[in-house]
């Protein structure tokens, strides 16, 4: 792979996806594309590059996917769950009048963060609500896969065994033994494909929104129209969750730091 070809791919990313690729990932990006390459038959980088970026061609989501980074767990900085357990939802459902709960995981990978999400709600959310958690990626394989709702025994490994037991049930798939999210807690969340940097059809308001660990993949003009956008999504007074190491500084007014990347919608 050729400077030149790695320079083309790191153009399409970031105008198709808002991701900048530096240099140092040029080594991971020859690896996934290799599997590919490999995959599709094509001679090489040149080959592969002259099919993937047809217009309307098939394996340009393919090649998309194979480069978006998708790193997850369930209860991932459990500080944010805490946050929703102890002050958010008893906040939430002290109020007579609300019966709606609206929660947007944007950038949800395989399925573990929205879960979780729905996990928490379902400790504390009273009977007849009407709840609904949206999952987002622009990685339409890992919005298949949180779609099933199927994990591998070594994600759920450090979770307590009350949550096992009331959220899981064990299967079996391809001779092995895997756990599935129960069909009550499935039907809470929807996973659909979204390019953040695109339209988003939902008109909202959302009462939360986990943006966390995607921003950091963007570069500081596109993360502050991003912050703005999803303030413009939120409710009056409503969350927004980012990652640990992702800040919003200097770059939008519109909220105000709570602490632990737990930020609240002032405008």
């Amino acid at each position: 792979m050729t400077a030149k070809l790695f320079a083309t791919i790191s153009k399409v990313i970031y105008e198709h996806a808002g991701i900048v690729l530096s240099e140092v990932k040029e080594d991971m990006v020859y690896s996934r594309l290799s599997r590919r390459i490999r995959r599709t038959g094509s001679q090489d980088f040149d080959d592969y590059l002259n099919m993937a970026l047809q217009p309307e061609g098939e394996e340009f989501t393919h090649f998309v996917n194979a480069i978006t980074t998708n790193l997850t767990s369930f209860y991932r900085e459990k500080h944010h769950f805490d946050f929703i357990e102890k002050s958010l939802l008893p906040a939430l459902t002290a109020d007579p009048r609300r019966k709606r709960l609206r929660v947007w995981s944007a950038g949800c990978s395989t399925g573990e963060e929205p879960y979780t999400i729905a996990m928490t709600l379902s400790e504390q959310i009273p009977k007849g609500w009407d709840t609904k958690i949206l999952a987002t990626d622009l990685d339409t394989n890992v919005v298949a896969h949180g779609h099933a709702g199927i994990y591998g025994m070594d994600r759920v490994d450090g979770l307590e065994k009350r949550i096992l037991q009331k959220h899981f049930q064990q299967i079996q798939e391809d001779g092995r033994s895997k756990v599935q999210v129960k069909k009550e807690l499935r039907d809470l969340v929807y996973f659909k494909p979204l390019n953040l940097l695109r339209q988003w059809p939902m008109k909202g308001p959302f009462d939360f929104i986990f943006c966390r660990n995607v921003v950091i993949y963007f570069d500081k003009p596109t993360q502050k129209v991003l912050f703005n956008r999803f303030a413009d999504l939120l409710a009056p007074g409503g969350y927004l969750f980012i990652g640990h190491s992702e800040s919003m500084y200097k770059l939008t007014d519109r909220f105000e730091s709570l602490g632990n990347t737990i930020y609240r919608k002032i405008k």
